[in-house]
């Protein structure tokens, strides 16, 4: 008469490694290989946020958008003309899903809280977002391209 708690343990110890193979071939089927895992990084992690210093200019107006010194905090020094001055309270750079981005809110005469949300895009070396305009309460998509 064949024991119960053998036959029992006998089947644990087939199941338990048929079950590691089953979830090792699983994990080896959907596991990117290294050039896929190249592939699908973003880009703009390889970016260094200190490439973004410059001037930047709204093709649409002529609105400049100046980024000097970004400090390790994450904020920036930044300047805006249209065409005159215009008071930048806040300026900041961050990484966000893998991309660089940069945040500036305006807070001046007709700028009470106009702020633009922007990422940078490495491959057109381009500044693209959107600007909100405060005073009207809309929202437009707009680009900076690096002024030469």
């Amino acid at each position: 008469m064949i024991d119960d708690d053998w036959t029992h343990h006998g089947k644990q110890l087939i199941a338990v490694p048929i079950l590691l193979i089953l979830l090792d071939v699983a994990a080896t089927l959907h596991a990117p290989t290294m050039a896929n895992a190249a592939d699908t990084a973003p880009a703009a992690a390889q970016v260094n946020e200190q490439l973004l210093t410059g001037r930047w200019v709204r093709p649409d107006g002529g609105y400049v958008l100046e980024l000097k010194e970004i400090r390790e905090d994450g904020t920036l020094e930044a300047a805006y003309f249209n065409p005159r001055s215009i008071n930048v309270a806040k300026a900041q750079v961050q990484r966000k899903e893998g991309q660089v981005t940069v945040f500036i809110e305006l807070r001046d005469a007709n700028y009470p809280g106009s702020t633009y949300n922007l990422r940078y895009d490495p491959k057109s070396d381009r500044l693209v977002g959107t600007y909100f305009q405060a005073v009207y309460g809309q929202t437009y998509n707009i680009e900076f391209l690096r002024a030469r």
